[in-house]
């Protein structure tokens, strides 16, 4: 089963209430204001601070364009 797109369009990152970014290849969110990958579990998304892993520079700009 995959990620539903649908879903990806009223999750908000818990941290700056911003839009996330599907990343299929990794099974995590982006968030690229707050710089954070969120992992998703079973299909479903960890939307916890604690549980997320920072970007690095590079991730952040790979987004970005």
């Amino acid at each position: 089963m995959a990620f539903d797109k649908k879903l990806l369009e009223i999750l908000a990152c818990p941290v700056c209430k911003g839009k996330l970014q599907y990343d299929k290849e990794h099974s995590e969110l982006i968030s690229t204001a707050s710089k954070l990958a969120y992992p998703i579990r079973d299909d479903i998304p960890v939307l916890l601070e604690n549980e997320a892993r920072e970007l690095s520079l590079d991730e952040v700009e790979k987004w970005h364009s």
